[in-house]
């Protein structure tokens, strides 16, 4: 079942331009200059259940209009959302109940209270029975690792336990949907694996669907198994993570390491890319040969002391998308 449901998503902006000048500026005080720019331009998608998901895309793409939509911040000038089956437009109140949101540039956290505080705050906000706050406030900072600095005020906390402590903040409530823009900038590895590692577990262990922006590759990698590539308000990809990277980077590269010179190192369906020494890059299309056919026929004839395969990833992938959009 789709928990968020998206059909002809539509965002415009009136932009009044001022022209330079004693004239000019004369001229756009009575008749200024009005242009529409389309931020999100007819987009559809749904998200089922469970499913972790990037939605990502160069500055300027969409991702944020589209996010503050889905969540009734802002108004489509068409199209529809469901969240959970509800508009966000017409009950904002009633999907804000289903959401959780962390942005790793804010915080929803109270800066001059107690981390505690905050959630205690929090758990009056959202109306929590004291019981199941309890309860969800004991299992979070477990996972967390909360207790260390749960007395801590906020303005104290460094980046990484405050970034917990948002995620704590966003999953008080038990929303089923979870929001999340760069959640991991600005941390150390420590702090990020916790973070990913905490994301893995309430998707499995609680079925929270979650939608990720970010443009920390790594994170979209370990996390997602979805990706929604969206720019120029347009949706440009949208499928499983492998598919996309092997739609849009079907080149793979071999490198042969030779136990010494050979004349001969051309194989028909590869081109040598680069060479240093004894070592050889070769490049080829996955549908045209297998690494192991190239292999094979190139040991035919050279020495080959050692080899590897290349696989392109998801910024290999991600790259592509962009230099072909770019060019539309």
């Amino acid at each position: 079942m789709a928990v968020i449901e998206v059909v002809d998503l539509v965002k415009e902006y009136v932009i009044t331009k001022k022209e330079k000048g004693l004239r000019g500026s004369l001229k756009g005080l009575f008749f200024p200059e009005k242009t529409t720019i389309c931020g999100v331009d007819s987009i559809s998608f749904s998200i089922e259940r469970g499913e972790i998901v990037g939605y990502i895309g160069p500055n300027g793409a969409g991702k944020s209009t589209t996010i503050k939509m889905l969540t009734g911040i802002l108004h489509p000038t068409s199209g529809s959302i469901r969240v959970c089956g509800i508009s966000p437009q017409e009950d904002r109140k009633a999907v804000v109940k289903k959401l959780g949101v962390v942005f790793g540039q804010r915080t929803q956290l109270y800066w001059d209270l107690r981390l505690g505080e905050s959630f205690e705050l929090l758990r009056r906000i959202y109306q929590i029975e004291q019981t199941a706050y309890e309860e969800t406030l004991r299992v979070l900072s477990e996972v967390l690792q909360l207790s260390d600095f749960i007395d801590t005020p906020v303005r104290q906390l460094s980046l990484g336990q405050r970034m917990r402590g948002d995620l704590a903040a966003a999953m008080l409530h038990s929303p089923d949907i979870l929001f999340l823009d760069e959640p991991t900038i600005g941390l150390d590895t420590e702090a990020k694996h916790a973070i990913r590692n905490f994301i893995i577990d309430i998707n499995r262990s609680r079925g929270v669907t979650v939608i990720l922006t970010t443009h920390d590759l790594d994170d979209v990698e370990q996390l997602c198994s979805r990706l929604i590539v969206v720019n120029h308000g347009k949706i440009v990809e949208d499928g499983p993570i492998q598919s996309i990277i092997g739609k849009l980077t079907p080149k793979r590269l071999l490198v042969i390491e030779l136990q010494h010179h050979s004349d001969d190192l051309t194989h028909p369906s590869a081109e040598i890319v680069k060479q240093e020494g004894l070592t050889i890059w070769y490049q080829f299309e996955k549908t045209k040969i297998t690494a192991s056919e190239l292999i094979s026929d190139l040991s035919r004839k050279l020495a080959i002391q050692d080899l590897s395969v290349k696989e392109p990833d998801i910024e290999d992938a991600i790259r592509e998308v962009y230099k072909t959009t770019a060019k539309v």
